[in-house]
């Protein structure tokens, strides 16, 4: 699934560990959201979406 988490993460100024706090995961798990190794969960998707003020739609694309 590709996805807008590093690129957002990125307008914010934060490391992934900073993200990763935010959403109380490890760092690896948003390494692994980032790079496409890992699909967060629904729960998670909608943290992550509310966190950075978007719809899951628009961080996420299910397109390959």
């Amino acid at each position: 699934m590709n996805n807008r988490v590093c690129e957002l993460r990125a307008l914010h100024g934060w490391s992934q560990g900073d993200l990763a706090e935010r959403l109380d995961v490890s760092r690896q798990t948003v390494n692994a959201i980032e790079t496409g190794k890992y699909d967060p969960s629904l729960s998670l998707a909608f943290r992550i979406a509310k966190l950075f003020r978007k719809s899951i739609e628009t961080i996420f694309d299910p397109q390959e």
